[in-house]
């Protein structure tokens, strides 16, 4: 199961009911940040999650609604003496994450190590990956080097027990574990192929667009993801500001065919967003619009 935490949902300046960018992601142990705006640590301890289990945080860009947290959130990791690595990932990162560690007169004592990403060009580059899952970037389109990342559940191959029964008679037991394993097993003199008895579950993909305005990178990355999280910074996009309105997005989730769109990383002009979810729906129906501290659980069932 994936939960997904909204940190901060608003733009440039906060609100009072929407802080600076920053959404958490908790996957089986697994515990990342994707930006982390100023006010981030404070965010989560109101939602009950504990920083020092972070390890890897994804920057999409270097704006600081997106990244001013990040200096706060170190302080308070070295005060609690943490001795871990912190990973950073980013575009041109290794630039930025020294700048932001000669701000301290001593450092933190646990190593940060920035990991810098493309931000140039249409290839989706793996940034990060585990035996279940995997996290990719595409370079998106915004008025300074940013990135779109991708969570990518791997597919899961599943016995079917109803068909190896009625086929070979083979019911649940430590063999279909050896099964799973080696690709065939030898049962009661035939041969048992994987292939002949398996079903393929889809993994979970949820792809986050960060600060952009609608671009073909995006639409490549998301193409039928389960979710889209997208910048909607207005109702529609508007000139020379490089982000997306909530119109363009609901486009992108159309065109790219995602199952859901959620809208975030609100202009503070808006203390209503009815009329943003509103506008977005008449496009892709199945939009939502994400606040401060919502917490939402995908277990996906195919």
């Amino acid at each position: 199961m994936l939960q997904i935490v909204f940190l901060g949902t608003g733009s440039g300046i906060p609100t009072i009911n929407r802080n600076h960018s920053s959404i958490y992601f908790h996957y089986e142990g697994w515990h990342a940040l994707f930006d982390c705006g100023e006010g981030t640590q404070l965010q989560m301890l109101k939602a009950g999650i504990n920083f020092m289990r972070i390890n890897h945080i994804f920057i999409t860009h270097w704006h600081a609604d997106h990244w001013a947290g990040l200096i706060g959130l170190m302080q308070s990791m070295n005060l609690e003496k943490r001795r871990k690595p912190l990973y950073i990932h980013g575009p041109d990162a290794e630039r930025f994450i020294s700048d932001i560690l000669d701000l301290d007169y001593w450092g933190p004592n646990f190593n940060i190590i920035p990991k810098s990403l493309p931000f140039e060009g249409s290839d989706i580059t793996p940034v990060y990956k585990t035996e279940k899952f995997e996290i990719f970037s595409i370079p998106v389109k915004h008025s300074v080097p940013a990135v779109a990342y991708e969570f990518r559940e791997r597919d899961r191959i599943n016995v079917d027990i109803k068909k190896a029964n009625e086929l070979y008679g083979l019911r649940q037991g430590p063999l279909v574990g050896k099964l799973k394993k080696k690709g065939e097993i030898l049962f009661r003199g035939q041969k048992i192929k994987l292939g002949d008895v398996s079903v393929i579950k889809k993994g979970l993909r949820v792809v986050y667009s960060g600060d952009t305005e609608p671009c073909e990178n995006l639409i490549k990355i998301a193409k039928n993801a389960d979710v889209l999280i997208h910048d909607a910074t207005y109702i529609e996009q508007r000139d020379n500001r490089m982000h997306s309105g909530a119109k363009e997005a609901a486009l992108i989730a159309k065109e790219a065919n995602v199952n859901k769109l959620i809208l975030t990383h609100f202009s503070r002009r808006y203390t209503d967003l009815k009329e943003l979810e509103e506008e977005a729906k008449k496009i892709f129906p199945n939009t939502i619009i994400a606040k401060d501290l919502m917490k939402i659980d995908f277990r996906l069932e195919r």
